[in-house]
């Protein structure tokens, strides 16, 4: 009993590792979003809005910054990851009720992106969008420019995986995760704030955590 008792310590994390591949992989092409229910590694749920998503390398990823700037700019990977990064850690909390505490995220704050193209005095807002071609999200300017919102290009000290939105994804510390948008792939500044896939269907454009949603969540920063 005690040898299989070690073997089964042993073994977990490969066994956690393969399932969360398997769900993260099933979750990107499960329509019904039932798979979404399932306890992913650490107490997070796999979420897509969409059918199936396409996978990028770090050799196709691309990620855009236009709109209402003076130096529109497509980042690569590798370039994204030579600009100056952050670590933060903090409680992931999605708005059906689940959490994760203390989860390392690192990456470029989206204030440094956004100061090396050159925001214009019009500007209000940004947009959000995807290469799961239907999930979007937006953050006023003021939001977008604290210290605490990131492009995150590792999660829990690991590159970002496609299950949690990878090669890179938003990642909004003191909101709710759905404004967390995963599979970025565009940033676009504008005048105004539009509202994002999940606002349109009647969540919170503004989802700090407790203190919208109708929720009294403890806050997560």
């Amino acid at each position: 009993m005690l040898g299989l008792g070690a073997a089964g310590v042993a073994a977990a994390p490969y066994l956690q590792s393969g399932f969360d591949s398997f769900l993260g992989a099933a979750a990107g092409k499960d329509p019904t979003g039932l798979t979404g229910l399932l306890p992913g590694s650490g107490g997070f749920r796999y979420y897509s809005v969409a059918s199936s998503v396409p996978e990028k390398t770090p050799q196709t990823y691309r990620l855009t910054v236009d709109g209402l700037v003076d130096r529109p700019a497509t980042y690569t990977l590798a370039q994204l990851k030579a600009l100056p990064q952050t670590r933060m850690v903090r409680d992931v909390q999605c708005v059906t009720g689940w959490r994760v505490p203390d989860t390392p995220f690192e990456g470029v704050r989206l204030s440094h992106l956004l100061s090396l193209a050159g925001v214009r005095p019009t500007a209000r807002a940004l947009r959000f969008t995807c290469f799961d071609g239907v999930y979007s999200e937006s953050l006023t300017l003021q939001q977008a420019g604290r210290g605490d919102v990131l492009v995150a290009l590792r999660m829990q000290d690991k590159d970002v995986s496609h299950s949690h939105g990878g090669p890179a994804r938003l990642y909004v510390a003191p909101m709710y995760f759905y404004k967390s948008a995963k599979w970025l792939t565009g940033i676009t500044v504008t005048d105004r704030a539009r509202p994002g896939y999940w606002e349109e269907l009647g969540y919170d454009i503004d989802a700090w955590v407790g203190r919208s949603n109708g929720r009294d969540d403890t806050p997560t920063a």
